[in-house]
């Protein structure tokens, strides 16, 4: 009788245990789904939403404003457009509407007729540099007084000299290389965008000589852009391959206000 009395007793004893031992496995199953931070203690460290102000630290839209800084030859300084907004002003202004915040051109430094060893020479200077450390981004276009200027003084001569352009090729190319790096190196943090070239004779250019030249310093602007992370080329080719001179000044050269919208509105596209 004891011994049937002393199994009951372990038998009650182990149905106890095992309904304690479910009752505490059935609560952490419940916290885990209920509260997971709390069921895993010390071992679970549950990762915050990343701040925006912080996780795009560089990008344009955690800044407060937008600074810009130009460079480069006539059509950065706006040439043939009877506004006076040029790209630059134009893309400050879309950039304000696009970000939702102020926009500013801090210096447009650019300088009509300028080519690509003269622009390496200006950003030698100590002002030029200190004004591209307080830029976020650096609006740039080079290379055509080295390559497709044809026009003479008056503006009214297509004549294009292509040997001279195809000779000036290799090195008009390595020094916007060396342009593009001297940008990065003196402001990584600034998005520097290149302009490439367009061709502006077309229509006159029966034979088609030049836009083969063009094509090939615009692409060895790609592949210079290629090694730093913070410089894009905008393509331009396109925005007046077609319409003959619609988009031109009456130069047959520079972009009108028209042609300087296109160019404005294809890189706001770019820094969306």
């Amino acid at each position: 009788m004891s011994s049937t009395r002393r199994m009951w007793r372990t038998v009650a004893i182990a149905s106890l245990l095992s309904a304690a031992l479910f009752a505490a496995g059935f609560g952490y199953a419940a916290r885990t789904i209920f509260d997971p931070a709390s069921a895993a203690g010390n071992r679970l460290a549950i990762r915050e939403p990343d701040n925006p102000e912080t996780s795009h630290e560089g990008s344009l839209a955690a800044k407060p404003k937008i600074n810009v800084v130009a460079l480069g030859d006539s059509l950065t300084a706006g040439t043939g457009d009877i506004t006076g907004q040029g790209y630059v002003n134009r893309v400050k202004n879309k950039l304000a509407i696009q970000f939702g915040k102020p926009a500013y051109v801090l210096n447009n430094l650019a300088v009509p007729g300028y080519r690509t060893d003269q622009l390496l020479a200006q950003l030698a200077d100590k002002p030029v540099q200190d004004a591209v450390r307080e830029a976020d981004i650096v609006l740039l276009t080079i290379g055509a007084n080295d390559i497709t200027q044809g026009t003479d003084a008056s503006g009214q001569s297509m004549a294009i000299d292509y040997t001279r352009a195809e000779t000036n090729l290799p090195g008009a190319s390595k020094r916007l290389g060396d342009i593009l790096a001297k940008l990065s190196e003196v402001n990584p943090n600034a998005l520097i965008v290149y302009s490439a070239l367009y061709y502006p004779y077309l229509d006159v250019d029966k034979e088609r000589q030049g836009p083969p030249i063009v094509e090939a310093f615009n692409q060895s602007a790609f592949l210079a852009a290629n090694k730093w992370p913070n410089v894009v080329v905008v393509p331009t080719y396109d925005l007046f391959a077609l319409g003959g001179t619609k988009y031109l000044y009456t130069d047959h050269y520079h972009p009108n206000g028209d042609g300087y919208e296109r160019i404005a509105e294809r890189i706001a596209q770019v820094l969306k």
